[in-house]
């Protein structure tokens, strides 16, 4: 799952994406209005972490921005700003949450889970496709009742796969999806290509049906 921190404050960032991170969540950070707006219309994110008050212009903002382009990211609202005001504007313009600093990190993680959850397996921490049983709070996999030993990056596959079935990924997306705005440093796909073919020949091997179809020339859909 993939995170961005929308905040100047250099100390907190740092100290938010070092725990969410450890959470295994893939972290990226912008720490002013342009960088972030860069990343917002570029990139799409399961969950935004966004402070209202930003060099160059507000969260507020760049909600608005969000807006515009139909974006579906989750929102969540980080800001020492307690007034009623600000927090029913923002949710109004489409944040999802609220959460007032200072916060602990368990609060914070709390939160992201829920919305993500929320978002994208309606509100299961536990995700059932016939004989795969996905536990997002344990971070595990089961076929047919037996773990399979997956790598984060397998994991994520696998997320993402099962929370847009029947929907053509491309290749492009899933590179992102699992390596961030890094993924326009590579020069080709193979490693997309490298992780699918792992996380299929695990799934096989456990006894799973081959839901995982390869689109030719645009990418991979699970169809289930």
């Amino acid at each position: 799952m993939k995170i961005l921190i929308v905040e100047d404050e250099k100390e907190l960032v740092e100290d938010i994406a070092k725990y969410l991170s450890g959470e295994n969540y893939l972290c990226e950070v912008a720490t002013t209005y342009e960088q972030a707006a860069e990343k917002i219309w570029v990139y799409d994110y399961d969950c935004i972490l966004l402070d209202l008050m930003l060099p160059g212009g507000s969260g507020l903002q760049l909600l608005e921005l969000l807006k515009k382009q139909n974006k579906q990211d989750g929102v969540i609202i980080i800001s020492a700003q307690n007034s009623v005001e600000d927090k029913v504007k923002g949710l109004q313009m489409g944040a999802d949450d609220y959460l007032e600093k200072p916060f602990h990190h368990s609060e914070l993680a709390a939160r992201v889970h829920s919305l993500i959850r929320r978002k994208q397996f309606n509100s299961s921490n536990i995700i059932q496709q016939n004989e795969i049983m996905i536990d997002l709070l344990g971070k595990n996999v089961k076929v047919n009742d037996v773990e399979l030993s997956l790598t984060k990056k397998e994991f994520e596959l696998l997320l993402l796969f099962t929370g847009n079935k029947n929907r053509v990924i491309s290749k492009a997306a899933i590179a992102e999806h699992i390596s961030g705005d890094i993924a326009d440093m590579f020069d080709n796909y193979d490693f997309v290509y490298a992780h699918v073919k792992n996380l299929k020949k695990k799934l096989a091997e456990a006894g799973c049906d081959n839901y995982l179809k390869t689109i030719y020339g645009t990418g991979y859909k699970w169809e289930i």
